[in-house]
C-alpha cells in the first residue's frame, strides 16, 4: 500500500524501501503488543528531495483542533523541526513534571520499534512541546489546553539542516490492531499532507486593533520598586518581572501569517509555535536554554538589554555603553554564575566566557555570555532543562525567592519563560526560553515582557525596557 504512496503531484510519501521497513517495524510491534497486551510504537523516516519548508507544510496541513510544533532559527543552517498530530502525550503537573516526562519518554523510545536516527538534528523519532514556567503555571482560562509540562510525540514530523530534510512518521500500536488499519492510518496521514506558503498578512484588515493592559503601567513600576527594596535590604540579588499586554483584532489572529512575520524580520533568533486546541502560543526568541548533542550541552547567560537604532553610529554607541554599563554587567554574570554552578555538578568542565558580548536582533541588543560543558553523566535534554530552568534571566537569584515573582506580578504566565523544543529517543535536543511571545486565541493575543530588577533599577526604565521588548510582538499582531 504504502510502497506506492512516492512524493509526487504536491504529496509526500515514502519510497518503497522506507514502506518495507514500516512493515516490518509494524509486524514487530504487533507482536510485542498482544503478547504484553500494552500499545507500542513505530516509526520510519525517509530524506525528501528538493527543497522543503517543514513549517509551511505543517500549518497547511494541520486540522481543526489538531496539536502542532514549529522550531526555526532561519540564519543557522535554515535549521527547523516541525510537527503534526500526537501519537502520545506526556503531561504531568507538579514539581516533578520535568523528570516524570524524560522518564516517561526514555521508557516508551527503548521500547518503540523505529529507523535508526538518520543524524540530522530533530530527525528520527522525537517528542516535542515545552513546559510552562511555574510548576503549575498555564492554570489561567487563557492557557486552556496548555498543560504545565506538554511534551508530544507527533504523528509527523520534518526536521530540516541546510539543504537536508528528513520526515518522520509514528504510529501507535494497540494490541487489537491489525495491520492494514495501521497501515491506512499511515497512509491517511502522509495523504493529508499538503505542500503551500505560509500566507501573508492582510495589510489593510477591515476594523481596529486595540492595545490593553490588563493591569496599568503604573502597577509595573510599583512592583519594581518594592522588588528594588527587597534587593536592597538584602533579601534576594535579582529577580525577573513581566507584564502582560492584549491585542484584541477586528478578526481572528492568523499564527501562519505572524510565523511567516517573525521568522523573517528576526532570523537569528528561535521562532516558535505550539499549537493546542483553537490557541497557538508562539514569539521570535534570542535565548538558548540548553542544547544537547551527545556528551556536549551548550546554553548563553542573555541578561541586559538596550534599544537598537537605524543610525550604525548611534547603535555602535547604544552597545558600547551596554557593554560597558555595570548594572546589565552585574545582571548578566549573575546568570552565568548560577548556569555555571548547576552544570558542574554533572560535567566534566564547563567553560564560561570570560566577557560577554553583544547580540542583536531587529529591535534590541543584549549581552549574552556562551556557556559550554562536557557532560559526565547521560543526561538527557529534557533533564538538563529542568537543571537549568528557570534561570535567573527569567527567574530570581537565589531560586528561593522564585515564590515573589507570582506576588508581585499578579499574572499567570503560562508558557511564557517557560521552555521549548524537541528531544530525540537519544536524549539529544534543543529548548528555547520562551521570550518575546504572545498567546494567541480567536481575536485577542496575550503578549508577555519581563525585565531583570537588580538593586539599580529604575522603575520608569523598566517599564522602557517592557515596551521595548513587547515591540517584537507588537507590530506583528497589530498591523
Amino acid at each position: 500500500m504504502l510502497g506506492d504512496a512516492l512524493r509526487c503531484a504536491g504529496a509526500i510519501g515514502l519510497d518503497t524501501a522506507a514502506a518495507a521497513r514500516l512493515e516490518r517495524h509494524l509486524a514487530a510491534a504487533l507482536r510485542r503488543a498482544r503478547a504484553t497486551g500494552e500499545p507500542g510504537l513505530i516509526s520510519v523516516s525517509v530524506a525528501l528531495p528538493g527543497a522543503v519548508d517543514p513549517t509551511a507544510v505543517v500549518v497547511a496541513s494541520r486540522r481543526d483542533g489538531e496539536a502542532w510544533f514549529c522550531f526555526e532559527q532561519p540564519d543557522r543552517e535554515s535549521s527547523a523541526v516541525a510537527a503534526l498530530g500526537c501519537v502520545r502525550a506526556f503531561e504531568p503537573s507538579g514539581q516533578r513534571r520535568f523528570p516524570a516526562v524524560a522518564s516517561a519518554w526514555r521508557e516508551l523510545a527503548s521500547t518503540a520499534h523505529c529507523d535508526p536516527p538518520p543524524g540530522l538534528p530533530g530527525s528520527g523519532l522525537i517528542a516535542v512541546g515545552g513546559f510552562a514556567f511555574a510548576p503549575g503555571g498555564a492554570a489561567a482560562p487563557a492557557w486552556d489546553g496548555f498543560a504545565a509540562a506538554s511534551l508530544i510525540v507527533p504523528e509527523v514530523s520534518f526536521a530540516r539542516y541546510g539543504a537536508q530534510t528528513w520526515l518522520t512518521l509514528s504510529a501507535e500500536v494497540a494490541p487489537d490492531d491489525t495491520k492494514v488499519d495501521v497501515l491506512a492510518r499511515c497512509d491517511g496521514r502522509l495523504g493529508s499532507l499538503r505542500f503551500r506558503p505560509l500566507p501573508l498578512v492582510d495589510p489593510a484588515p477591515a476594523g481596529r486593533f486595540e492595545v490593553l493592559s490588563p493591569m496599568p503601567p503604573a502597577h509595573f513600576e510599583e512592583a519594581v520598586a518594592r522588588a528594588v527594596e527587597r534587593i536592597r535590604g538584602g533579601e534576594l540579588e535579582k529577580i525577573v518581572l513581566a507584564r502582560e499586554v492584549e491585542v484584541h483584532a477586528p478578526n481572528s489572529h492568523d499564527p501562519a501569517a505572524i510565523l511567516g512575520l517573525l521568522r523573517e524580520a528576526f532570523s537569528s533568533s528561535f521562532v516558535f509555535a505550539v499549537g493546542r486546541g483553537d490557541a497557538t502560543f508562539l514569539g521570535a526568541t534570542p535565548e538558548l536554554l540548553v542544547r544537547r548533542d551527545g556528551q556536549r550541552a551548550t546554553t548563553v547567560a542573555l541578561a541586559g538589554s538596550t534599544r537598537r537604532s537605524a543610525d550604525p553610529a548611534v547603535d555602535d554607541h547604544l552597545g558600547e555603553a551596554l557593554l560597558r554599563s555595570e548594572k546589565d554587567r552585574e545582571e548578566n554574570a549573575i546568570v552565568a554564575r548560577r548556569i555555571a554552578r548547576g552544570l558542574r555538578a554533572h560535567a566534566i568542565w564547563v567553560a564560561v566566557a570570560p566577557e560577554p558580548v553583544l547580540v542583536r536582533v531587529a529591535n534590541i541588543q543584549h549581552l549574552a555570555r556562551p556557556i559550554r560543558a562536557q557532560l559526565a553523566s547521560s543526561l538527557g535534554a529534557v533533564e538538563l532543562v529542568a537543571l537549568l530552568h528557570p534561570t535567573p534571566a527569567v527567574g530570581a537569584e537565589p531560586a528561593g525567592a522564585l515564590d515573589l515573582i507570582p506576588a508581585l506580578e499578579g499574572l499567570d504566565r503560562g508558557w511564557y519563560a517557560g521552555a521549548v523544543g524537541w528531544t530525540d529517543a537519544g536524549g539529544d535536543g534543543e529548548f528555547c526560553v520562551a521570550l518575546r511571545s504572545a498567546l494567541l486565541r480567536g481575536r485577542v493575543a496575550h503578549c508577555y515582557a519581563g525585565c531583570g530588577i537588580v538593586a539599580d533599577s529604575d522603575p520608569a526604565a523598566e517599564l522602557a525596557e517592557s515596551e521595548l521588548k513587547l515591540g517584537v510582538m507588537l507590530p506583528a499582531l497589530a498591523i
